[in-house]
């Protein structure tokens, strides 16, 4: 385990004025204590009380990871599927004398099931929600992070450097997601962050459009969100291409959405909120007169979860921090017609920020 990591969860765990935190498998489990695992019907759950070394409940064929993380072997309630759970739960939650507690829990990721456990074997237990004490942890990246990060979205940009000049006329949306997902693992991706967003013509206007089977023609734009993953880091980057000759209002809005990310990524610095960022790009947009077809927030941060704090959108006032990384990703998206987002991942500096990403932004011909 991180013990710099541990020894900041000390601090936030008494700072919020609770007892420990429970976690599940994710991307908090494996932040915090280097053991990667899934959400299965084998429950897992990993306690860090305040005052003792971690202790966890999990499955007897997973518990070489708990003794690898250093987790004392008096400390790991093991079980197989022959006996069940739920003796193991009832033993950890005597062992941590859990009973009056006020254990804080994965409010986004602990199910029914293992919060109904901890409430059997534990009379008297109240929770409340740990992602402040989490977000907290997360939201400044050390150097290390940031390197990661720049090393999965050197690989996308490469993969997708790569997949330009192979897009032609006639190409389904599913057929290009399915190149560009394999030159992102050619390139050294260790997966996807998530299923690439390839979206031409009418489809470009939902901004999560799923790839569909619909060929791409002549004059559509082409939106296409990617990213990868590098020791469990994202990158996330949108580019939008024009599709052989386009016409005038679809260059315009792609004008517009580019002067809309350039805007927000400069209004990025130590001490502006999200809502800065936000209002800078959108400024832009309702300007020129699209402000109704902007119809998401301007980024979101980026860490070993691809959505989470800090948000780039109204109402957030919260001042940027050094260390914070987001996506800056203004869109237009014209019902019937196709949309335009550029996404770029930046860092806050302490003289202002750096774009992770160096792909250009300007509109690029493919077909």
């Amino acid at each position: 385990m991180n013990q710099n990591r541990l020894d900041k969860l000390t601090r936030q765990i008494l700072a919020h004025g609770v007892d420990g935190i429970a976690l599940v498998p994710g991307p908090n489990m494996a932040y915090l204590s280097g053991i990667h695992s899934h959400v299965s019907e084998r429950p897992i759950v990993l306690f860090f009380p305040a005052d003792d070394e971690p202790a966890i409940v999990i499955p007897s064929l997973e518990a070489m990871k708990a003794r690898a993380a250093g987790i004392p072997e008096e400390r790991i309630f093991a079980w197989s599927d022959d006996e069940g759970y739920t003796a193991a739960f009832q033993q950890a939650c005597a062992h941590l004398e859990l009973s009056d507690y006020l254990l804080a829990v994965e409010a986004l990721h602990m199910r029914v099931l293992e919060l109904e456990l901890l409430k059997r074997y534990a009379p008297g237990l109240t929770t409340t929600h740990a992602e402040p004490i989490l977000m907290a942890l997360r939201a400044v990246k050390d150097a290390g992070e940031i390197a990661t990060m720049e090393r999965a979205i050197g690989i996308a940009e490469r993969a997708m450097e790569r997949l330009i000049p192979q897009i032609e006329v006639g190409m389904t949306e599913k057929q290009i997601a399915a190149m560009l997902t394999q030159l992102q693992l050619d390139e050294g991706a260790d997966a996807i962050a998530f299923g690439p967003i390839v979206s031409g013509g009418p489809n470009g206007a939902s901004p999560h459009a799923v790839p569909t089977e619909r060929p791409l023609q002549e004059g559509d734009l082409l939106v296409i969100d990617w990213g990868c993953l590098v020791d469990g880091y994202p990158s996330d980057i949108t580019r939008t291409f024009a599709v052989g000759a386009i016409d005038a209002e679809l260059r315009h809005i792609y004008e517009t959405v580019k002067l809309a990310n350039q805007q927000g990524v400069l209004a990025s610095r130590p001490g502006a909120t999200g809502q800065d960022v936000d209002r800078a790009a959108r400024e832009v947009i309702d300007d020129a007169g699209y402000g109704d077809y902007f119809i998401h927030r301007t980024g979101h941060g980026l860490g070993v979860e691809g959505h989470e704090p800090p948000y780039m959108m109204e109402a957030n006032t919260d001042p940027l921090a050094v260390g914070n990384v987001f996506t800056v990703e203004p869109g237009i998206y014209l019902p019937g017609r196709g949309g335009v987002r550029i996404e770029d991942n930046v860092v806050i500096t302490a003289d202002g920020h750096r774009s992770l990403t160096t792909m250009t932004r300007e509109l690029i011909t493919v077909g």
